[in-house]
């Protein structure tokens, strides 16, 4: 059984725990840290986006569209659906000579209650581009575009979420790559945006962003691709979450030191660049907010250094304070005793 990483306290006793895994490995593959089961394969969903948008870069097509940090950025993203989320996945598309038509994400409402009031007291109702996942697929359409080799765009980017596609085969490619893990014998789902996803086992989701932040064991291109996207990150970070996510927090706060990106189901990873260390952890529950935050708060608290700025805003993401509807503290949400002593 994987150990509690995050505690829930009502008061000063625990009414809930979260049990997890977590790996933190160097880009040689040698593991800093395991605790809990770290080789059973876990599908990663959107914490590997910046793994998926290497071929966007390594193979020339942001640079031929002229793609901007923002831009980049938002293809590495799991977006809030805000208004400069949205005009930002629109101008790549447009870039590429395509509009919203092409994205094959789905259609959901902003992540925030505020936008979708302002946008339903409008009368509007959401579209692919207010997806989380949009900024991903117009950079694999911008991908795809670039390889249309002629072709009628539309036609050379039509369902490049499906595995056999030429986009699909770059980003599988990659992530193949990266992990080091063989992805043609893995687990196989579909993604909520989509496109396949594969059970991969942290320890080597921990390495593939040990070689996205030193870019050892990568080839020259993605090495190059990942640096890229990591300076684009670390430059606009609001494009990769907005107002009040965690990775936007962290990023604003601590630049290019820190590269990290939530997963649906509980799912965390991150590049630490100066410590030539990648993270991956997965929450058994599958909670983010209330727990795979607070576990990789803890685990930048360690491995990081931190100036006083930055301690307390990681402190804030480790130890969080709970309030009721009347603003009464009434417990918190901590790391355990058994991630906090031993990733230190």
């Amino acid at each position: 059984m994987n150990p509690v990483l995050v505690e829930v306290y009502r008061g000063d006793t625990v009414e809930s725990a979260h049990r997890g895994a977590v790996a933190v490995v160097d880009a040689d593959g040698a593991c800093v840290l395991a605790l809990g089961d770290i080789e059973r394969p876990v599908f990663p969903r959107s914490a590997v986006k910046l793994l998926q948008a290497l071929p966007l870069v390594a193979s020339g097509a942001a640079e031929r569209f002229g793609l901007d940090d923002e831009e980049l950025a938002l293809a590495c993203a799991s977006h809030n659906g805000e208004p400069a989320h949205v005009s930002t996945a629109a101008r790549m598309l447009a870039k590429a000579g395509l509009g919203p038509q092409a994205l094959e994400c789905g259609a959901h409402w902003p992540y925030r209650e505020a936008f979708q009031r302002e946008m339903a007291a409008r009368g509007e109702t959401p579209s692919a581009l207010h997806n989380n996942c949009s900024g991903k697929h117009a950079g694999f359409i911008c991908l795809g575009c670039s390889l249309a080799a002629g072709r009628p765009l539309f036609d050379a980017v039509r369902g490049y979420v499906q595995a056999g596609h030429p986009v699909m085969r770059q980003v599988t490619q990659a992530l193949q790559a990266s992990t080091g893990w063989d992805l043609a014998n893995a687990p196989q789902g579909i993604d909520g945006c989509s496109i396949p996803t594969f059970g991969i086992p942290l320890r080597h989701l921990a390495l593939a962003f040990a070689r996205v932040g030193s870019g050892t064991g990568l080839s020259a291109e993605h090495a190059r691709a990942a640096r890229r996207l990591r300076q684009a990150v670390a430059r606009a970070p609001f494009m990769v979450g907005g107002t009040d996510r965690f990775d936007t927090r962290v990023m604003q706060q601590l630049g290019e030191r820190v590269c990290c990106k939530v997963g649906a189901e509980g799912v965390y990873c991150a590049a630490l660049p100066e410590r030539g260390l990648g993270v991956a952890l997965k929450i058994d529950d599958g909670n983010n907010a209330r727990a795979a935050e607070v576990a990789m708060a803890a685990l930048i608290e360690a491995y990081v250094r931190l100036d006083d700025d930055d301690a307390r805003l990681l402190g804030s993401l480790s130890h969080v304070r709970l309030t009721n509807w009347n603003g009464i503290g009434v417990g918190s949400l901590r790391a355990s005793a058994c991630l906090r002593p031993r990733a230190a």
